[in-house]
């Protein structure tokens, strides 16, 4: 199977999932469960292509057993937020914003089923790479070791800060949040540089960069920071205000004393 012919199929695949994720979120009134069935979906993609690929063993195996287990680990922390926690006030927000118009979470719904195959994308360069260098196999299995690692360790700190009711209403200042405002993300987008990596000696190598690339402006300047930054400011107030003076907004860097909207 061609690649684009399996990017077509998982698309079509995509848009059924999250056609269901719509009506779930429809009775149950948490748009969470998106972010949940795109990652589910990515894990797909990452065995799909590793399967079908026509590329050599080596790249094939790390996309499968690396790339699919990047998605599970974040659909699972995902999902287990969206189980016992309300909607994320993200959501909350965009929602009485639309007055919680149907129409409009069915086309959001759909814009991220169609999101599945353009990050797939990466995936594709690496399950076509007949020609892998070894050298390079090894910088990008460390890359993505210290992208998911970063990622997890963040996820577990915050986890950590929040379940604790004296810091309700203060922003997490802990371990790399001290850092970073979204140590999160920011380890999120580094690992999509390990696609790009893998790909090297592909004949589609130029599409694994399309990965870090769309991530980055999806998360600096779309979906990622900007939401956060916004409900966080909602939330937490001038504890939050005082945490942007102090702390860097995506790049780790140490903390600093700076004038306010002065982010790095």
């Amino acid at each position: 199977m061609s690649p684009a012919s399996a990017l077509g199929l998982l698309w079509l695949l995509a848009a059924a999932v999250m056609f269901a994720g719509w009506l779930r979120q429809r009775r149950h009134h948490n748009a969470g469960l998106v972010d949940v069935l795109w990652a589910a979906l990515l894990a797909l993609c990452a065995w799909v292509l590793a399967a079908t690929g026509a590329g050599a063993g080596a790249p094939r195996l790390l996309l499968a057993v690396l790339g699919g287990g990047w998605a599970i680990r974040l659909g699972a922390h995902l999902g287990a937020r969206v189980r016992r926690e309300p909607e994320d006030g993200r959501y909350q927000a965009l929602r009485s914003r639309w007055r919680d118009d149907q129409r409009r979470w069915f086309v959001y719904f759909q814009c991220q089923a169609l999101s599945v195959p353009w990050f797939a994308l990466p995936f594709a360069a690496v399950a076509d790479n007949r020609h892998p260098h070894t050298a390079w196999l090894a910088a990008g299995t460390v890359i993505w070791l210290v992208g998911v690692l970063g990622e997890s360790l963040a996820d577990r700190q915050l986890a950590h800060f929040r379940a604790a009711p004296a810091h309700r209403g203060s922003a997490c200042r802990t371990g790399l949040w001290r850092y970073s405002r979204h140590p999160n993300y920011f380890f999120e987008w580094l690992h999509w540089f390990a696609y790009a990596a893998w790909s090297v000696g592909s004949r589609l190598a130029p599409l694994a960069w399309l990965g870090p690339v769309t991530m980055f402006v999806f998360l600096r300047y779309l979906s990622g920071v900007p939401w956060t930054e916004q409900q966080a400011l909602r939330s937490r107030g001038e504890d939050y205000r005082d945490y942007q003076r102090s702390t860097s907004l995506f790049f780790p860097w140490f903390p600093h004393r700076s004038k306010p909207g002065a982010d790095r």
